[in-house]
């Protein structure tokens, strides 16, 4: 069976709603969501993002002079609070309510950014729910080719209800695209970003968690930017390792350049892990599925 590109249908008409969405794409707590609790008093921001990733946050009127947006980037274990961005909300004549722009520079770190309201310089910080989200002009984002570094953001719900935003920021991007799992292999589609494919170019899967790398040679596109892999069961299978075993996969565009993560960014969904599901290829007693990982990175595991 073949999944194809558009497997999935987009998010953007869930998401202009300002529906929370649980792991599978649907409305997360509908039984305690906070656009239905009358005692939640957090203030509610629009926002739309353009095709050069500038991203306008709109809320209602303020009653203090000064009010900003704070984005706050969630550190990872172990690593220092990154400087947040903060974002005058200015007046709008015809209506009263705060717009703020985040424009495409300077480029936001990769990883999950908190939106607050700072409703005057040096006060508290309060978080923000969700109002409209038009993301229509992400929806074909893959079908753009983006120069180096390759960036993307995608304004999200998180799980309890908050305004968010998923950013990356990679030197050079391998887009996934279709991913087929037919007979006993498994197929993907890609396009790279920000680099081009030479002769000499490889796929490189990597056993999670040890120094096993597995080699393919890709299929290039005409254009050099284009390409496709094939994995089987012989390139997925290592004598003595046991059931759990994942494969992150890669493209290095050239032998003497650094290996690109294969993932799927360009689009409207901040997380596809549970969104996009794809069936398992079964041979030899194992199952080898692939997925994509919490950073919409794609791996291949095998049980």
């Amino acid at each position: 069976m073949s999944t194809p590109e558009n497997e999935m249908t987009s998010t953007h008409e869930r998401a202009a709603a300002g529906t929370p969405e649980g792991p599978a794409g649907t409305p997360e707590g509908a039984a305690t969501s906070p656009g239905n609790d009358t005692r939640d008093t957090h203030p509610r921001a629009h926002c739309a993002i353009d095709t050069d990733g500038r991203i306008t946050f709109r809320l209602p009127p303020t009653t203090t002079p000064r009010p900003q947006l704070l984005l706050r980037l969630r550190p990872r274990k172990g690593r220092p609070e990154t400087t947040p961005h903060v974002l005058d909300l200015e007046p709008d004549r015809a209506d009263g309510h705060r717009q703020a722009v985040l424009e495409p520079h300077p480029v936001l770190d990769e990883g999950r950014w908190d939106v607050y309201l700072l409703p005057e310089p040096g006060a508290e910080h309060r978080r923000l729910r969700p109002g409209l989200r038009d993301l229509r002009t992400l929806v074909d984002g893959h079908l753009r080719d983006r120069p180096s570094p390759v960036t993307a953001r995608v304004p999200y719900v998180t799980k309890d209800g908050f305004l968010a935003l998923r950013a990356w920021r990679r030197t050079a991007h391998a887009e996934a695209r279709a991913i087929g799992v037919e007979g006993r292999a498994l197929t993907v589609t890609a396009r790279l970003h920000g680099a081009e494919l030479r002769d000499d170019a490889t796929v490189r899967l990597r056993l999670r968690g040890t120094d096993t790398v597995r080699t393919l040679r890709p299929r290039a596109d005409d254009d050099a930017r284009g390409f496709s892999l094939t994995a089987g069961p012989g390139d997925l299978t290592v004598d003595g390792e046991g059931a759990g075993r994942i494969w992150d996969v890669f493209v290095r565009p050239a032998a003497d350049a650094p290996p690109i993560r294969v993932a799927r960014l360009l689009d409207d969904v901040a997380d596809r892990k549970h969104v996009h599901v794809y069936p398992a290829l079964e041979a030899d007693g194992s199952a080898f599925r692939p997925y994509y990982t919490v950073d919409n990175d794609l791996a291949i595991e095998v049980t």
